[in-house]
């Protein structure tokens, strides 16, 4: 399985994952001059954690959101049987008498976008967050068997 280096966005997604429409930002990582605020504030979090398995039952999406609320997250499915998970985690307020010696936790917002294979069941997506990690399960339709009909061979 080939994985995107590391210096690419440290993204761990399959390069031919043909469902995987994953947001990459080539500029990520480099030292910009003076960035504007809301684009280093987007790309802070953008590479929230995904992992994706496929069982017999369904696609099962875990994502790392360490300090998210559930109401700071969203999970939608548009046209296309896109799935898109986002959300934002805001920097903490700095008050006038505080003084900072580290400030390491990232801030801001994430998109992940995911095309679904055509056998899931759309209307049945469940998502449950715990102990900081997202769960998306969407169940797959049964696979339907060829019906087999035996023939009387005559003579």
């Amino acid at each position: 399985m080939s994985l995107i280096p590391s210096f690419f966005g440290g993204s761990r997604s399959n390069i031919f994952d043909p469902f995987s429409l994953d947001i990459w930002d080539p500029l990520e990582g480099l030292p910009i001059a003076n960035p504007p605020s809301s684009v280093h504030e987007t790309s802070a979090f953008a590479n929230a954690r995904i992992d994706w398995k496929e069982t017999p039952e369904a696609h099962v999406f875990k994502v790392d959101v360490p300090g998210i609320k559930k109401e700071e997250v969203k999970v939608e499915v548009e046209e296309g049987r896109i799935l898109q998970i986002s959300g934002e985690r805001r920097k903490e307020q700095e008050e006038k008498n505080d003084q900072w010696h580290c400030m390491e936790r990232s801030s801001g917002k994430f998109v992940r976008r995911f095309r679904l294979p055509e056998n899931v069941k759309m209307e049945e997506i469940k998502a449950a967050m715990e102990n900081g990690v997202l769960t998306v399960t969407v169940p797959k339709e049964e696979e339907k068997k060829p019906e087999v009909k035996a023939i009387d061979i005559s003579g």
